[in-house]
């Protein structure tokens, strides 16, 4: 039974071994019987913690445009180990990060054309914040944006 409902789990998304552990445990499997089957998954390759957080940060960062630190956050929800996390996030510099919030600032501001230069910037900031942006980060992207966009330029 244990096996099923992981390999179930398995087959709809790639999970953590915390996550399946909880699932088995929310469906009343004993811990050892669990703890047996997750070791020959693990041993067979279909549940890679590492192979997990790598996957998770590529496609948080580049799909949703994600910080570091809000990656950091969900692997840890996720139930992964701290030097796993760590090794994964090595995937993401700080010139990346700046690049994709440059590229999230960019899009948003279309949107906001014609708005005060105060409300798209704190509007900016605060979707950039939400996406777990540091401050420094976030306010030197979009005050270079607000500043360089057309409509904000003197003739």
């Amino acid at each position: 039974m244990a096996r099923s409902i992981a390999l179930r789990q398995l087959s709809m998304a790639p999970r953590s071994r915390a996550q399946l552990e909880k699932k088995l445990s929310q469906r009343g499997c004993d811990d050892d019987v669990a703890a047996r089957v997750l070791d020959r998954l693990t041993e067979v390759g279909l549940v890679d913690d590492g192979a997990y957080a790598e996957m998770l940060v590529r496609s948080r960062h580049a799909g949703k445009g994600l910080a570091r630190r809000a990656i950091a956050h969900e692997l840890r929800e996720k139930g992964i180990d701290r030097d796993l996390a760590d090794e994964a996030l090595e995937q993401v510099d700080t010139d990346d990060e700046r690049a994709r919030a440059e590229e999230l600032v960019a899009r948003r501001l279309r949107s906001l054309h014609g708005l005060a230069p105060e409300v798209q910037a704190r509007r900016l900031a605060g979707m950039l914040a939400r996406k777990g942006y540091s401050g420094d980060v976030a306010w030197a992207v979009v005050r270079r944006a607000v500043d360089e966009a057309p409509e904000h330029q003197r003739d």
